[in-house]
């Protein structure tokens, strides 16, 4: 099954906490870009698996924890959870066992979104 998602943007109302958050989390690393109404971090390879996406801040998009929910993949739900917590983040569903599909937690992150990790193991 092909994949069509080619790109997604996490609202942000503090781009800078919201990058300490993703980054102490997801290891990521973020390209900063300014542009004429908005700020973006921009994060992933649009030639490797997944979606490549950005962290946005302006004023027409808003941080939103029960709407579209972007997964994470990850080797392991629990340990990103707990880096979650630490960065300020808040568990919304703890690591859940969702047999043979692996095992998946929802958190609040600093800036209001509800976002999922998942892992095919652990």
């Amino acid at each position: 099954m092909k994949n069509p998602t080619q790109w997604f943007e996490i609202a942000t109302t503090d781009i800078e906490r919201a990058k300490a958050f993703y980054t102490k989390v997801f290891d990521l690393e973020l390209q900063f870009i300014e542009m004429p109404d908005s700020k973006m971090y921009m994060f992933g390879d649009p030639e490797s698996p997944g979606s490549p996406g950005a962290l946005i801040e302006n004023a027409t998009v808003k941080p939103n924890d029960n709407g579209t929910v972007v997964y994470f993949s990850c080797d392991d739900v629990a340990k990103k959870v707990s880096l979650a917590e630490e960065a300020g983040g808040k568990v919304l569903i703890p690591r859940t066992d969702i047999g043979e599909f692996g095992f998946y937690a929802h958190v609040l992150d600093t800036e209001g979104n509800r976002i999922g990790i998942h892992s095919n193991v652990q």
